[in-house]
This record gives structure tokens, sequence and C-alpha cells, in this order.
């Protein structure tokens, strides 16, 4: 999927994770758990981003359509086109929710949500 500055290029998963998130005003919001593949499709499903803990304790995670996140090299990190209030509201998962199963509801729950256009 293409983002909204049209970057396309391949990157690894294991770059990607640990990679920190920051919001529309650029504060930071967290950082990408894990990434969730859609193996019938051969898309990317969503980014399960945490944020709001400490140490792991007390974490929200959050399935962010892939789609919309955009990497800024300023930054270092990924951009959502979200605000903080937006993000605080989206619907939060445990990590085992979001990473079990099929992820499905997870992710109709996340497109809805962030009124992102499904892919599937």
């Amino acid at each position: 999927m293409t983002t909204h500055t049209g970057h396309t290029e391949a990157i690894q998963a294991s770059r990607v994770i640990g990679t920190d998130v920051y919001n529309t005003e650029g504060e930071s919001i967290g950082s990408i758990e894990d990434v969730m593949l859609d193996k019938t499709s051969n898309g990317i499903m969503f980014a399960v981003i945490g944020f709001g803990g400490f140490l792991g304790i007390g974490e929200k995670y959050h399935a962010v359509p892939w789609s919309v996140l955009d990497y800024s090299t300023d930054k270092g990190g990924y951009v959502v086109p979200f605000s903080r209030e937006q993000l605080e509201a989206a619907p939060a998962y445990s990590i085992e929710d979001l990473t079990s199963g099929d992820g499905s509801a997870a992710r109709d729950a996340s497109f809805e949500y962030y009124k992102v256009d499904p892919y599937w």
C-alpha cells in the first residue's frame, strides 16, 4: 500500500518494529510493537502501536491501518494523521487480541474508526 507521500519501497519488518510513532502535532505517541500481515491478500493488515504505558505497564495497543503511516526522516519515525485525542479515543486491545487469530475484528474496527478505505 502506498503512503500519503507515495512511499512504496520495501522495508524489513524487523526495521519497522520498535520505530517511534508521532501524531499530527509532532508528539511521540509510542512505537510500533508488531505488524500484522494478511496471508491471503499478501497485504499488511495493520501496525500494532503501543502507547500510554510506562515500562510496559498500562500500555494500550492500537491497530492502525498501515496505509496511514508515513515515515518522516526528520523525526526518524512514522507520523500518523491523527490528533492525540483521536488516538486516545481509538479502540484499544491487549497485544494478544491484536496478534492472535486472524486479526480481522481489530482490523475492521480500526479501518472503520480511522475512516480508511479497506484494501480488501
